[in-house]
């Protein structure tokens, strides 16, 4: 079971981009995530025209790794670290650290 999952909200405590919260878009291989509107880069792309896809600089999110970004509580308004528990029915869900309260629901 994964700590940070597609959807969750997170906050980035190192970087740039550090303070600013996004919904994670996509979870990459090692241990990396693509975060909404942060850690912005510019590309320079080459018009496609199989694709309907015009040249130009297109700015657009970048990976981020793991380490620098944490799931956010809005309970207390922090980013938050993650465990795990078993629920009497036998399901295994995400608890907040600070609170213990289930991020699952």
């Amino acid at each position: 079971m994964q700590r940070i999952r597609k959807g969750d909200e997170v906050i980035v405590i190192a970087g740039r981009s550090k303070g600013q919260r996004g919904h994670v878009l996509k979870v990459l291989a090692d241990d990396r995530y693509l975060v909404e509107n942060v850690n912005m880069v510019k590309r320079h792309m080459k018009p496609d025209p199989q694709r309907q896809q015009p040249g130009g600089i297109v700015e657009r999110e970048a990976p981020i790794h793991g380490s620098n970004v944490m799931l956010y509580n809005p309970a207390t308004d922090r980013g938050d670290r993650v465990g795990f528990k078993m629920l009497d029915d036998g399901r295994k869900v995400r608890v907040f650290r600070s609170t213990g309260e289930v991020v699952d629901i």
